[in-house]
């Protein structure tokens, strides 16, 4: 079984019947293999599904230049923008790779400083209060809590784009007439911070894979219109883990969503 694994067959096991310390090296073997076997399999789906997102912008962009180039298209500014909004697709998605492999490593630099929590859902409401005045969607925000019970710790550039990944996200499913209450208050562990829609909401059965990379469930939210080709929600948890925090949902198909980020308190 060493051998096969060696040679690249990951699905080879031993047996474990064996008495003694045999028995538990054995139980050890497997799941050695086993998590090398489920390692792999990641690999490739994460191989193949950065190659599927990555072809989509690049036909649209071999289409659109092919055809001004044979005549079929005129080099208007109406398709020149649309090429270029493809080319930024790409970026995006580049970047969110980059951030991505960074942030599972812990290899991503973060720089720490006290800041306040409501700032930041101030800095949200003026970043996207026009989009969700556009949208017919009433964005607010509930901050309880002293000042000084809300002080964080972190990289406030990046926190700020986990908390943007997960209002872009609930923007985009959430119909006009909605509302989205992006909240702050202290807690136990420190401070939380939440952003709650009265949108669509998300299968239960949907719901434990909702922050894996490139993940399509029937309401992948993290994928259908989002962020980053699928990518906003698994960055938003290794941002907020590389904080020491975590981050959960709860939804309800039909009634809305809420995202949770814990973050310890500035002491």
């Amino acid at each position: 079984a060493a051998d096969a694994v060696a040679n690249g067959d990951l699905s080879a096991r031993v047996p474990e019947h064996a008495p003694g310390e045999f028995g538990r090296l054995a139980t050890s073997f497997n799941r050695m293999a086993g998590e090398l076997e489920r390692n792999d399999e990641q690999r490739r789906n994460l191989t193949a599904d950065i190659a599927h997102e990555l072809r989509t912008p690049l036909h649209i962009i071999q289409g659109n230049l092919e055809g001004i180039l044979d005549g079929v298209y005129e080099p208007t500014t109406e398709h020149i923008e649309a090429t270029l909004d493809e080319t930024r697709a790409l970026a995006r998605l580049v970047e969110d790779l980059r951030v991505l492999a960074q942030a599972e490593m812990g290899q991503l630099p973060l720089v720490r400083q006290p800041f306040n929590a409501s700032d930041l859902l101030a800095d949200l409401m003026t970043s996207f209060g026009g989009q969700a005045e556009a949208a017919g969607i009433d964005l607010r925000t509930d901050v309880s809590g002293a000042a000084n019970e809300l002080r964080i710790v972190g990289d406030a550039g990046r926190l700020d784009q986990v908390m943007g990944n997960l209002l872009i996200n609930a923007l985009r499913h959430t119909p006009a007439g909605g509302i989205i209450t992006l909240s702050a208050k202290p807690v136990a562990e420190g401070v939380q911070l939440s952003v709650r829609d009265s949108g669509e909401g998300i299968a239960a059965a949907d719901l434990p894979y909702i922050f894996d990379r490139f993940w399509r469930g029937d309401r992948a939210r993290s994928h259908k219109g989002g962020v980053g080709g699928g990518l906003g929600l698994a960055i938003a948890r290794q941002l907020v883990q590389a904080h020491g925090g975590h981050i959960d949902v709860t939804s309800e198909v039909g009634a809305g969503t809420e995202f949770r980020v814990v973050l310890p308190g500035h002491v």
